[in-house]
């Protein structure tokens, strides 16, 4: 996903000033700090799993043009340290998102539609996640997906981690919808996704807390914090969103106590943002707050740092409005 490639300039350092930045989780999980991807051929990353098998590892790929390659980083250093090539698929058309379910296996997202919401299908591939970290070739389980009112745009799949169903959030410039696929998915079968809810936000990824009961969801300039209220989600509030250049991918650390957030770019950082309220009884996530509301537009900012923060976001937030706004463009 090219379309936010832009200086944040005057006013975006002018955010960064004024919030703070995100404060770092004191490190918990490895790579709950945060780390910056070393590898040269992840340009594009575009999701985020965090390892089940292979606690502080992350699972990334990169948006289109790359092929069928997933890495695994480590956390502590940022190194790739394997590299895995599905086989059993067809050309990664453009991938967006990744996804671990309960069953322990990855789900990757070939579910960009770079011409706006046009394309006939698009699929979703399985594979078991290795018990050995090394360079090595994996045979892939493909699924057709399609949905029931028609072609979507979306950037954002997450498996829930107690049921094992699969889930896409369509992106959309005023929102979109929050579609549930069936369960399970049948690779000899089209898997019809059905709109169950809405989501007030241009999403480009989300992710299931691990005891499944929240759902963050993030945009290019913030993200909102839902309640997942057995698949009927409700607002609880928005995220701290830390200021990216291209901010595409999200996932929880392993102990659900940290918030991981990355972005596209060759040696893009991972950021680490704390989880208010994990393992108490709050159930807040993310540095979530409904104080200063909004209706989840992007801007996605809590409303800790008072008036002067929440009017240098909207000098931001008008400043690049229009560029934000314009489609994403076909690439192929």
């Amino acid at each position: 996903m090219r379309a936010y490639r832009m200086g944040l300039g005057a006013a975006g350092a002018a955010v960064v000033l004024a919030f703070g930045g995100a404060v770092p989780a004191q490190a918990a999980d490895p790579g709950s700090d945060g780390f910056t991807i070393k590898d040269p051929r992840i340009t594009e990353s575009s999701g985020l799993a965090a390892s089940r098998a292979h606690p502080g590892v992350y699972w990334t790929h990169n948006d289109s043009d790359d092929g069928a390659y997933l890495y695994a980083i480590d956390g502590r250093t940022g190194k790739t340290v394997a590299t895995l090539t599905l086989t059993g698929i067809g050309a990664p058309r453009d991938v967006e998102a990744i996804s671990i379910g309960p069953d322990g296996d990855i789900y990757v997202g070939d579910i960009g539609d770079n011409l706006g919401g046009k394309w006939d299908h698009v699929w979703i591939y399985k594979l078991p996640e290795p018990k050995e970290l090394r360079d090595q070739t994996v045979r892939a389980t493909q699924y057709v997906v399609k949905y029931a009112d028609g072609p979507r745009n979306a950037e954002s799949m997450m498996v829930h981690p107690k049921t094992g169903r699969v889930y896409i959030v369509e992106k959309g410039e005023d929102g979109g919808g929050l579609y549930e696929g069936p369960d399970p998915l049948d690779s000899s079968a089209t898997n019809v996704f059905k709109r169950v809810a809405d989501i007030d936000l241009w999403a480009t990824d989300a992710a299931f807390s691990p005891d499944g009961k929240q759902l963050a969801v993030r945009g290019y300039l913030g993200g909102i914090a839902y309640s997942w209220n057995n698949g009927k989600p409700k607002r609880q509030g928005q995220l701290s969103v830390p200021m990216q250049p291209q901010g595409e991918s999200v996932t929880y650390t392993l102990d659900g106590k940290t918030l991981l957030y990355g972005s596209e770019g060759q040696g893009s950082s991972v950021e680490p943002v704390e989880v208010e309220g994990a393992g108490g009884d709050s159930g807040g996530t993310g540095g979530s707050s409904d104080r200063g509301g909004g209706d989840g537009d992007g801007g996605g900012f809590t409303g800790k740092a008072g008036a002067v923060g929440a009017a240098v976001v909207l000098i931001a937030v008008l400043g690049i409005g229009r560029l934000l706004r314009r489609p994403k463009s076909a690439r192929r």
